[in-house]
């Protein structure tokens, strides 16, 4: 048993995980599920040293929460681990008689022959796969020092193009490795993984160039890209050099981020305690951000290997029809809640939003038809929606409390939709 222990515990290490993860990993295979202050005991570890470990573990599919009251961690089986590593050395040994002539042909051209004693040699790399195999192999030639900036948005792209976990090795190795990002919301997993193992700091202000300087060897830039004139991942172009000039350029620029940043860990607190978190959607890019969702949400499964997430839509409608209804108020007339509803009557019409109009005054009742919210495929859209639509727009107008009932489910979306608005 101790001895199948010790191989366990050897593949473990040529696979990346660090020696105390790896003792981790085997004191959850050897007791089954346990909680964090157990693990911690068993190992003999320091509880909050132990917290990130499991956590590092936890992202990297190692460890599964198997109970929530308290949270236990289970590990991966062995046995699945196991085709896991296999499933990727497969996959390794593909690529390589894929790539094999392609890489050969780069070899007898000299593009990847590139040392300080030839620093007037450069590299162009095209294509995303090809800039982070290339970048892969630079780090595992580090010795003293990899210096970093990449934009949130690329740490996901990093970690598919196996960039964390040659840096991660490199860190092992002694190599001191320093990165610098702007950390958002939704890159902050992706953030919080790469900061297990590099000394990683956020940028305030929006980090627009991808650039790293490997020891005195040389650098490497993003010249174009997703975020730049490239329009996807195969029209990156990225430029490494040996020349001392150009290092240096690229030194300055890192260390001008560095320099205006703060540490990871002060970021990660703000955005845990942040009372609101906004998904800004702007005209034009309506998309964009539900892609950014999609992502993270492709991530989150695939790290923590569930099937499904659920996203409470109610509370998403319900904001959304918060903002449109204070913008709505911005462009309304009136000084009481009738007065106002008569303005919304126009306001409708003018924006196509559907037909309006004031049953009666006391209470004030309104009624909406063809509206843009009701669809038959979704009429819970517009249950939620328009009630507080109408109640941000009444009181961005007016101020003070609005109530506004939702209208009757029976009638909804087919002979129309009755509000009741009061004053509280």
């Amino acid at each position: 048993m101790a001895a199948a222990r010790g191989r366990l515990y050897e593949l473990l290490r040529q696979h990346g995980v660090g020696e105390r993860g790896a003792h981790l990993y085997l004191a959850a295979c050897g007791g089954g599920p346990q909680t964090a202050s157990e693990l911690a005991r068993v190992t003999g570890m320091h509880r909050v040293e132990a917290y990130r470990l499991i956590r590092q573990l936890e992202v990297s599919g190692l460890l599964r929460v198997t109970g929530r009251r308290p949270m236990r961690f289970g590990p991966l089986p062995p046995e699945d681990l196991m085709d896991r590593w296999i499933r990727a050395a497969t996959e390794r040994l593909r690529r390589l008689e894929t790539d094999r002539d392609r890489t050969l042909e780069d070899i007898r051209s000299g593009i990847l022959d590139l040392t300080p004693e030839d620093p007037t040699k450069f590299a162009v790399l095209e294509g995303q796969n090809e800039i982070y195999r290339y970048l892969v192999r630079r780090i595992g030639t580090a010795k003293n020092a990899i210096r970093a900036a990449l934009p949130g948005a690329a740490l996901p792209l990093a970690i598919n193009g196996g960039v964390d976990r040659a840096l991660r090795t490199a860190h092992e190795r002694g190599v001191k490795v320093q990165v610098v990002t702007d950390i958002h919301p939704a890159y902050a997993t992706e953030a919080k993984l790469f900061a297990g193992f590099v000394d990683l700091r956020h940028s305030p202000r929006a980090l627009v160039n991808r650039a790293m300087v490997i020891d005195r060897l040389g650098a490497v830039a993003y010249v174009s890209g997703p975020e730049g004139i490239g329009g996807t991942s195969e029209s990156q172009v990225a430029v490494w050099s040996g020349s001392p000039s150009f290092r240096a350029l690229t030194e300055d620029y890192i260390r001008r981020a560095w320099a205006h940043s703060i540490p990871a860990s002060r970021r990660f607190v703000e955005l845990e305690t942040t009372g609101d978190v906004e998904l800004p959607v702007r005209r034009g890019a309506e998309r964009d951000p539900f892609l950014r969702l999609e992502e993270i949400a492709t991530l989150g499964m695939r790290t923590m290997g569930i099937e499904e997430l659920r996203v409470s839509l109610p509370e998403m409608i319900e904001t959304l029809g918060g903002q449109v209804g204070r913008q709505m108020g911005e462009g309304l007339d009136g000084e009481t809640p009738s007065e106002v509803a008569r303005s919304m009557v126009e306001y409708y019409q003018r924006h196509a939003m559907g037909r309006l109009e004031v049953v009666r005054e006391q209470p004030l009742t309104l009624k909406v038809t063809r509206c843009f919210a009701c669809v038959p495929q979704s009429t819970e859209i517009g249950r939620r929606l328009c009630p507080m639509m109408l109640k941000a727009a009444l009181e961005r107008r007016i101020g003070g409390e609005i109530d506004v009932t939702r209208p009757d489910p029976t009638r909804h979306a087919s002979r129309g939709c009755v509000f009741t608005v009061t004053s509280s």
